[in-house]
């Protein structure tokens, strides 16, 4: 099973991923822990898109599609993969069901994590407090928000018209999201 984890910044996303990862053996595919590897590891990617990322801008097209298709035959070979931060863009979106495509497979569902704008910024303020990673200053946060506005929301009218768009409330606890997320995974495909 293919699975996209679908909402704005901080919204859980990476948590439950994580659960999926470990109760169901997926393989978690998260654009950003990718790219927070690179910058660590001073390649030459991960020079390129650091100053792109604190300023909460979104990394081209080409470099993140480069990431994914990397990690799509660990995925295969684990039953499926969680997508976690991608795609963000509607070019993204038909690049990934392209590759999906030629490997003989699709995106399953897609989970949309349902939040309240207001409240991610007082999760994210409350995580930069206490990790001081650089990306969720509450300043670079609110260009990250709002790009997800602008350009990642979009993104539902296409899934649901392929019926494959489910929303969970992600304002719960993370026991709560989980049920929600399982209770989705279980149901009938239409």
């Amino acid at each position: 099973m293919n699975l996209i984890l679908f909402g704005p910044p901080a919204a859980g996303k990476g948590t439950q991923a994580k659960r999926l990862v470990e109760n169901r053996k997926m393989v978690q595919l998260s654009t950003g822990d990718m790219l927070r590897a690179a910058i660590a590891s001073g390649s030459e990617l991960g020079k390129r898109v650091e100053g792109v990322m604190q300023r909460g801008e979104l990394v081209t097209d080409e470099i993140v599609i480069a990431l994914i298709e990397e990690r799509l035959p660990e995925a295969e070979a684990a039953g499926g993969a969680i997508f976690d931060g991608f795609p963000r863009t509607l070019a993204q979106a038909k690049a990934l069901d392209s590759m999906l495509e030629q490997r003989g497979s699709r995106i399953d569902l897609v989970v949309r994590l349902k939040v309240d704008d207001e409240q991610l910024l007082k999760r994210v303020a409350g995580r930069f407090a206490e990790s001081g990673r650089p990306d969720d200053n509450p300043e670079s946060f609110k260009v990250r928000l709002s790009a997800y506005n602008d350009q990642t929301a979009p993104l539902l009218p296409y899934y649901e018209s392929q019926k494959k768009l489910v929303e969970v409330d992600g304002m719960g606890t993370i026991e709560e999201v989980s049920t929600g997320i399982d209770g989705a995974l279980e149901a009938p495909r239409r």
